[in-house]
């Protein structure tokens, strides 16, 4: 990777902030306010994107990355709402940096899975929706704070990827505990980092080329990196318990917080074909 491309990329993943592929960008109806801003179409495709439309008119290829069983497990964060729009989470929040999509059954909880529940995790609480991004990199790289660990002095083109997984989080001992999916160790003949398991039971996931996101992009200035991304379509429920002791005991991440979301990028020029 050249110098310019390699500080583009480190640029990318800072302005990612908080070690998060996070970000505050232009709302639905923001966006139609401002479609008179230049897009930046000399970038490649962007994210956040609504899942359930394969449309997109930039045709900017590069490199899919592998499986993530092929690769390393580098980060694991949340963000409060989902950062995408899907099948399972389409009820739109606002247009701030915590807004969003929330899951679709979010009004169908019950008091007790609604009860207040405090706790070491900070950002996030019962009742609410959060997008889960598990981090893979192609570099010989460890698991760490922030997006810095998955591309390590010395890695030439990286090839980044991550699966990420929609959750409504309850009060419930009974749904999904978080820490069965914390990283996991190293694993196989190659070593590789990898997490104790990602949700398989939540529809077939959607593979698209697109970009880091972050509060600092929005449609008229674009993220650099290009990322893999694979998207499950449907929301699990996840206890709320569960993410405050992951927080409580510590993390490799030093993940204490849910972080915010970039709104969904929804220009045709700045989103890939799915497919």
């Amino acid at each position: 990777m050249s110098g310019f491309l390699r500080f583009g990329l480190a640029a990318a993943l800072l302005l990612a902030g908080g070690g998060a592929l996070q970000a505050g960008g232009s709302s639905e109806g923001a966006q139609e306010a401002g479609a008179s801003e230049a897009l930046c179409v000399d970038m490649g495709p962007q994210t956040p994107r609504d899942i359930s439309s394969a449309f997109g008119l930039n045709l900017e290829s590069f490199p899919l990355a592998p499986p993530a069983s092929e690769m390393n497990l580098c980060n694991i964060h949340t963000h409060t709402n989902a950062e995408h729009k899907g099948p399972g989470f389409n009820v739109f929040v606002s247009d701030a940096d915590d807004g969003g999509y929330a899951c679709n059954e979010t009004a169908t909880l019950s008091a007790a899975e609604l009860a207040p529940a405090e706790g070491a995790y900070k950002g996030v609480k019962p009742g609410d929706t959060i997008e889960v991004h598990w981090v893979h990199s192609s570099c010989d790289a460890a698991p760490g704070e922030g997006l810095g660990a998955c591309v390590p002095e010395g890695c030439d083109d990286p090839l980044l990827r991550v699966e990420t997984q929609v959750f409504l989080v309850v009060n419930d001992p009974d749904a999904l505990d978080f820490n069965a999916m914390d990283y996991a160790g190293q694993s196989g003949d190659d070593g590789l980092h990898q997490a104790k398991m990602i949700p398989a039971n939540t529809g077939e996931p959607v593979l698209f080329r697109g970009s880091t996101t972050g509060p600092s992009y929005d449609q008229s200035n674009c993220s650099p990196a290009r990322v893999t991304w694979n998207v499950r379509p449907q929301c699990a429920r996840l206890d709320i318990n569960s993410l405050h002791r992951w927080a409580a005991q510590g993390n490799v991440f030093n993940e204490t917080k849910s972080h915010g979301v970039r709104q969904l990028v929804t220009a045709p020029e700045l989103l890939s074909p799915i497919g």
